[in-house]
């Protein structure tokens, strides 16, 4: 079981206290506890009070250590120990909307990248000279730490943890309770500067909604536009302004998050896992799930019952490169040897530390316990 401690410091919304209830109590696997330093009636902005009957006792033990609130003022001293407690006992901090200034004042932000809602963002880089503020992303990881804008940014950082800790079916499974849309990458931008459309039925919805259900093809930007009945330069432009993203770059990690829950929940093999999410054969995929992603979650151990997944405590899988570029990890029919070898030459010994990209890399048989590295 999974402990997370919800640390609320006033001035909170009540919404941004119910996200982490929500999502992780959506997953079985999750024990969800929200304190606070003077326990009891607790006052939210533009709302009723809450009652927290736990007090910051309650982290003890915890995994992970969430900060919700303070709307950018001072917090508690007992809240700062309570915080630096958790991180120096190895827990996962993570904070939501406001919750990075709490952060900050505990100095577990110090020379890392955070980010916090849009309006406030200026303030935290002013006042947190140390911290390099991203103003524009959903959410951040640095260092161990994680960070999210405000309001449904938060929705989607809590997705994020359930996707490192259990895998995309469990987060996506979660998403799906919550009735929100699968995790949105967190290097996309917090809000749109161009105004969506007018409701004249002219919403690419209907579109995405179709490449979702043939991601096994290869599809284009022509193949979409037509679909959408549109030219590929409106498509391109009305695909940003209500997605944030361009329609390959989305159609990319759509992609990849069919991958991930296909080695997840199916028996399949990379290339079959490959030509079910559009991503061609397992050799071309591995450089693509490298570049598509910012970060990989970790190793998820395939169960033979299906059951949701645990991470092994023991396996470290990182997509890289190898010597002359050659890609790691290979394929399950090539052997983990590094660069191709011509016919005729031995195949090369790499010597210690000649700075492979993977570290450790799998073998081919230890690679089949760790499909959810992607």
């Amino acid at each position: 079981m999974h402990r997370v401690a919800v640390v609320i410091v006033p001035p909170v919304l009540s919404f941004d206290v119910s996200i982490p209830l929500m999502v992780f109590n959506n997953v079985e696997h999750y024990d969800v506890r929200v304190c606070t330093a003077r326990p009891g009636p607790t006052p939210t902005v533009g709302g009723p009070d809450i009652v927290v009957p736990d007090g910051l006792d309650a982290t003890a033990g915890a995994d992970t250590v969430m900060a919700v609130g303070s709307g950018g003022e001072q917090a508690p001293t007992e809240v700062l120990d309570t915080l630096r407690k958790a991180a120096a006992t190895g827990a996962r901090i993570a904070s939501l909307c406001t919750g990075a200034f709490v952060l900050a004042q505990a100095g577990l932000l110090d020379g890392l990248r955070a980010t916090t809602h849009w309006g406030l963002a200026a303030d935290l880089a002013t006042r947190f000279p140390s911290i390099n503020v991203q103003p524009d992303l959903l959410f951040v990881e640095d260092g161990g730490i994680f960070t999210s804008a405000g309001a449904a940014a938060a929705i989607d950082l809590c997705l994020h943890l359930i996707r490192i800790d259990y895998g995309a079916s469990a987060a996506n499974a979660a998403a799906r309770l919550a009735v929100v849309p699968p995790v949105r990458p967190g290097g996309q931008s917090q809000f749109i500067e161009t105004p969506l459309p007018p409701e004249r039925g002219t919403s690419l919805a209907p579109t995405r909604v179709w490449v979702l259900k043939h991601l096994d093809r290869p599809l284009t930007l022509t193949d979409l536009a037509n679909h959408a009945k549109t030219s590929v330069r409106t498509l391109t432009r009305r695909f940003h302004a209500e997605t944030g993203l361009s329609p390959l770059q989305w159609l990319l990690h759509r992609r990849i998050d069919r991958a991930r829950e296909l080695l997840e929940t199916t028996e399949l093999p990379m290339d079959q896992v490959a030509g079910k999410s559009g991503l061609g054969s397992a050799d071309s995929s591995a450089s693509t799930w490298s570049a598509g992603l910012d970060s990989l979650p970790r190793p998820i151990a395939r169960a033979s019952t299906r059951r949701p997944l645990v991470p092994p405590a023991d396996v470290t899988f990182r997509i890289g490169r190898g010597p002359s570029g050659s890609r790691w990890p290979p394929s399950d029919r090539s052997p983990a040897s590094g660069p191709k070898k011509r016919a005729g030459q031995p195949r090369p010994t790499p010597a210690p530390g000649d700075g492979r990209g993977a570290t450790p890399v799998p073998t081919v048989a230890s690679r089949a316990r760790c499909r959810g590295a992607l």
